[in-house]
């Protein structure tokens, strides 16, 4: 059964169409990849999972429930949860705070309860402390926790910004070019991490430019070109297909 359903999903801005029918299936646990040309509207589909544009027309399905209209926050809380391109944290908080902040997502405490600090608040608060560290030791970022996030080398804002998606307990991460500015190593470690997340029971949905990226992590690979799919299915078959390499990946992928 599917995870994510989308549905003829299309998204219209004036007279450019961005992403046009667009119909695939994400099943719980998989790892699946997003990938295309710059323009073919990738990131409009991630902002319309997540909540940021309502489409035009269609309807994204999440666990047997329609979403298509829900806010961010309405998307966040039943599961979905999104980073980005650029690394979006509180600069000026520390890198405990900012997981801090994600975790609240999933807090049941109440307005009452924080005002006056109750017990059932500080035993929330201290699990919810308990969590976040044991993300950070996750990322590897645990002896940094009390660093400004704005301290961090760009490879490791990338990490935080990855546990902080990860303390909303997400059903289905979806990730926006994960490696950008990453060296090697960096780009080696983060899929370490990816493998990991799944195993901990998560379903991965990513955006990424790097072929090797995507050829070495993702069971399933959907393609679009002018905001329609070209082409869906396992990375060997997509490196084989001449309308992918004509669209994006270039003749030397094809065998």
């Amino acid at each position: 059964m599917a995870l994510l359903e989308i549905r003829n999903l299309t998204k219209r801005f004036g007279g450019l169409t961005a992403v046009d029918g667009l119909d695939f299936d994400i099943r719980k646990g998989e790892v699946v990849g997003l990938i295309g040309p710059n323009g073919a509207g990738k990131t409009t589909l991630f902002n319309m999972i997540g909540g940021v544009f309502p489409p035009t027309d269609g309807k994204i399905i999440f666990q047997n429930e329609e979403i298509t209209r829900l806010k961010p926050d309405a998307v966040t809380k039943r599961g979905i949860t999104r980073t980005f391109q650029s690394n979006i944290l509180f600069s000026n908080m520390t890198v405990i705070q900012n997981v801090m902040l994600g975790r609240h997502f999933r807090s049941k405490i109440g307005f009452w309860g924080a005002i006056f600090n109750t017990p059932f608040t500080r035993r929330k608060e201290d699990e919810d402390l308990e969590k976040a560290e044991e993300l950070l030791e996750f990322v590897g970022l645990r002896e940094m926790g009390n660093d400004l996030a704005a301290d961090l080398p760009h490879g490791h804002q990338r990490l935080l910004s990855l546990c902080v998606a990860l303390a909303t307990e997400p059903e289905l991460l979806l990730l926006d070019e994960p490696t950008t500015g990453m060296n090697p190593e960096e780009t080696d470690a983060l899929l370490a991490r990816i493998n990991d997340i799944r195993a901990r029971g998560s379903t991965i949905f990513l955006v990424e430019h790097d072929m090797r990226v995507i050829m070495g992590i993702c069971e399933k690979v959907v393609v679009l070109n002018f905001g329609r799919k070209i082409a869906e299915g396992p990375p060997e078959e997509i490196k084989k297909d001449k309308r992918v390499a004509e669209a994006y990946l270039g003749t030397e992928y094809v065998a």
